[in-house]
């Protein structure tokens, strides 16, 4: 609770010393969590039926998705499918607190906390990432290729355009193992992961044209150019731009899929890359995890318009 400690948050202006002390040191986790919950329930018997409606009606978070629920499983299922080789996998829609901020530079203020030490999942391939650490420690050997369709919630303003809104769908790919010789498992991932995506998106949009670019940093540019050798020699396979990657987000490498829309106008459909977070998890520097994340609304709304 650093916000706390520091005094200058207006979220903690005007609480009594003591009882600031008290909730961020003396209280334990449960006992905390007691108290935030007897809160909870305090203010929610105060409230009306019409303190319901209001709120469905201006918050954000609540509204429910614009795009046809059909269309959203279709596109759902069309990438299960090519995504054949993978373990589909439910999430559950709640991950551990942090589970975004503790790996990544992200700012935990972007999640939906909730009361019980639990927070909103607001990116699922975190969460395969802590789901491939809890195998890899039972099979260290394992090489693990996870896919799941979730709603993530993100609280973040969103741009002001069809199929973006607090909460929306993803579908996410996850591969995990130990590096092989000269990156051969970072580039077997990657290329395996933008085959799948280019091959559902040739069927869900065909005649759409795509972009691909892949981003590294200096000391993987050689590993970006052998990925864009191997997705060279694949059929239907959109022409490659590299870019330098900045965001340290990042394990040295990133990729975009985007669609050409209007006026030169671009769609981000999908993003993945290499990240260390099972390296964190596992204290292993020899594993790897490769992941990515297609906003299966944005392709749903442009289904539909």
């Amino acid at each position: 609770m650093a916000a706390m400690a520091a005094g200058s948050d207006w979220s903690t202006r005007g609480l009594d010393e003591a009882l600031r002390r008290r909730l961020e040191q003396e209280l334990s986790g449960s006992e905390l969590t007691s108290v935030l919950l007897a809160l909870a329930e305090a203010r929610a018997a105060a409230r009306r039926p019409a303190d319901l409606l209001a709120q469905w009606q201006r918050d954000r978070f609540v509204a429910p998705c614009p795009v046809d629920a059909r269309t959203l499983r279709r596109v759902e299922l069309a990438l299960f499918d090519a995504a054949a080789g993978f373990e589909a996998v439910e999430l559950s829609p709640l991950a551990p607190l942090g589970s975004c901020s503790v790996l990544a530079p992200v700012s935990q203020k972007r999640v939906v906390g909730t009361l019980r030490s639990t927070e909103v999942v607001a990116d699922p391939t975190n969460v395969l990432a802590l789901l491939a650490a809890e195998r890899l420690r039972r099979d260290p050997q394992a090489e693990l290729r996870l896919a799941a369709a979730q709603r993530c919630v993100r609280a973040q303003a969103v741009p002001q355009r069809p199929g973006f809104q607090a909460h929306f769908a993803l579908f996410c790919l996850a591969s995990a193992g130990h590096e092989r010789a000269a990156h051969g498992f970072v580039v077997q991932a990657v290329v395996e992961q933008v085959g799948i995506l280019v091959d559902a998106l040739a069927r869900l949009m065909p005649g759409r044209r795509f972009t691909l670019r892949l981003l590294a940093t200096p000391e993987c540019e050689h590993v970006a150019g052998r990925i864009a050798d191997e997705l060279a020699r694949r059929d239907a396979m959109p022409a490659v731009r590299h870019e330098a990657l900045q965001s340290p987000y990042y394990a040295g490498l990133r990729f975009m899929l985007d669609a050409a829309g209007e006026e030169h106008e671009r769609w981000p459909l999908a993003d993945g890359g290499v990240f260390d977070w099972l390296q964190q998890l596992a204290a292993n520097r020899k594993l790897r995890f490769v992941a990515c994340g297609m906003g299966t609304q944005l392709i749903a709304s442009q289904l539909a318009a």
